[in-house]
């Protein structure tokens, strides 16, 4: 029996849609249920993701691994009024603050002229930059200019980040106009 290029190709088409088709009856509502096995005996804990002032809600499941709570997943809360479960990338992405194997723990210190990054101690590290906020401040800081009172130095500046909420970019701009910083921006205007 011969067989033209045209029918076979028709056969080709048909066999393929045939198959694609007949896989489609094994297809389930419910595919992802490998995190609910992971999420077994674990506690959901609501919190609000702090890479923005959005507020969206989360839920931070932990799991008690060696008497130490563990961090196991973070997801959207669905009974949030804000996000109702849906998070983006930067939500998705926050299980890895704490978790990435290549996060920095230790303050690490590069000296002018130098090349390389040295651990440092935190008290060492906070002493150091107190002591050359304060000298800067103390150089440059300027009372009275024109006969007004400005109190201000003009050698400082600060610039917010997108990961700091409400309540942490509060505390920032009342630090630095304490300081007397004018030059204080945000991330969300550059």
């Amino acid at each position: 029996m011969l067989i033209s290029r045209r029918r076979f190709l028709q056969l080709i088409g048909v066999s393929t849609a045939a198959t694609l088709i007949s896989g489609l009856e094994f297809l389930q509502p419910d595919t992802a249920s490998a995190i609910s096995i992971k999420l077994t005996d674990a506690v959901a804990t609501p919190t609000i993701c702090s890479f923005c002032s959005v507020g969206c809600g989360l839920l931070v499941h932990t799991k008690i691994k060696d008497g130490v709570p563990a961090l196991i997943n973070i997801e959207g809360d669905p009974d949030h009024p804000i996000n109702r479960g849906s998070v983006c990338s930067k939500g998705a992405a926050s299980f890895q603050i704490r978790e990435n194997s290549r996060r920095i723990t230790t303050p690490l210190y590069r000296a002018p002229g130098s090349n390389a990054w040295v651990a440092k101690d935190w008290n060492w590290m906070l002493d150091t930059i107190a002591s050359r906020i304060k000298t800067l401040r103390d150089e440059t800081f300027i009372e009275m200019e024109n006969g007004l009172t400005v109190n201000r130095t003009e050698a400082i500046a600060c610039l917010g980040g997108a990961a700091l909420d409400n309540e942490e970019a509060y505390l920032l701009t009342k630090f630095m106009r304490g300081l007397g910083v004018v030059y204080l921006e945000h991330q969300a205007r550059v």
